[in-house]
């Protein structure tokens, strides 16, 4: 499908996406600010907050985006956003923060994750050499994920952490719940217009440049959306709590997977280009067996390991025409 110009101009199409992921990157914010808060109450670690809270909320955006071109009909835009959102996720985001610091986490601990974001990932490629993706997979990824949800939530509460406590406490506090509720929704219209404002310059920046719309997705909206989870990466590693940052990490690249592509599959089954199995799934799949060993073998990163990454990231971007 080709892109329609909204805007009249390069300029004015490139400030849409500059003032779509300033959006973005707010809504994300204020999202992720109001979920914490309710999450810390409720006594959760920080690699459970990491793997849920943090993580699903640092990819809203993926999901409102994905959701937005999908709608439009640029569905290249839709698997292009995914697909290199979770190999800046590693690539990028996970390879400057080993480079900064090591990046304490033993595999047992995110054992589950890895293995369901592989197994999406083989799911999604043997999809992608059918050239389809149909709404009963899109079904199965979504209860997937719930399903995840709910076991993880119930083993947290079985331990014993005065859960049942924190939220008689929160019922109470009527104004932090409150307070809590509107970061919320703020964040959640903050996605809303500024998904809308990105997708409409990122098209016609691709119609201006006679750039595909995959490779759109790939880079642009890829690097774009994936700016909540470095700003809140980042803010992890200050803090130095490794394990919120690498189940932010694994956690996004989970729901890019189960939700954001599961979501957009049940409400409109879409095509899948084999440009992406013969290349983009592979390095996809492969970011994620690089953390295998690397946690398995040592229980943390090096900055040897962030070089790597980020390398490897940069060699895939450049290969990208």
């Amino acid at each position: 499908m080709t892109p329609v110009a909204n805007f009249s101009s390069i300029y004015l199409a490139l400030l849409a996406v500059i003032g779509g992921l300033l959006l973005l990157i707010a809504g994300g914010e204020s999202l992720i600010n109001g979920a914490v808060r309710l999450a810390r109450r409720l006594g959760m670690s920080p690699l459970i907050i990491g793997l849920t809270i943090v993580a699903f909320g640092t990819s809203v955006p993926e999901l409102f985006v994905s959701l937005t071109a999908a709608v439009q009909g640029h569905q290249d835009i839709m698997i292009g956003n995914v697909v290199g959102s979770n190999i800046a996720n590693i690539g990028l985001i996970l390879g400057v923060c080993a480079l900064l610091a090591p990046l304490t986490l033993t595999f047992k601990e995110v054992r589950i994750e890895l293995l369901l974001v592989v197994g999406g990932s083989v799911m999604l490629m043997l999809s992608a050499a059918y050239g389809f993706f149909f709404r009963a997979l899109g079904g199965a990824f979504v209860l997937s994920l719930v399903s995840y949800t709910i076991i993880l939530y119930r083993n947290h509460m079985g331990a014993g952490n005065g859960l049942s406590t924190e939220v008689e406490g929160i019922t109470k506090n009527h104004k932090f719940l409150l307070t809590a509720l509107l970061w919320i929704l703020l964040g959640l219209l903050l996605l809303a217009g500024g998904s809308h404002l990105f997708i409409s310059g990122a098209i016609d920046v691709a119609r201006f440049l006679g750039v595909s719309d995959l490779i759109i997705g790939l880079t642009m909206a890829a690097i774009g959306t994936s700016l909540p989870e470095l700003a809140s990466s980042i803010s992890a590693l200050r803090r130095k709590e490794t394990g919120l940052l690498i189940g932010n990490v694994i956690g996004s690249n989970m729901f890019n997977l189960f939700m954001v592509l599961g979501l957009t599959g049940l409400i409109k089954p879409f095509q899948l280009s084999a440009d992406l199995l013969r290349r983009d799934l592979p390095v996809m799949l492969a970011f994620t067996l690089i953390l295998v060993p690397v946690l398995y073998r040592e229980g943390s990163t090096s900055r040897w390991h962030g070089a790597l990454l980020l390398g490897g990231y940069l060699l895939y971007c450049l290969s990208l025409r």
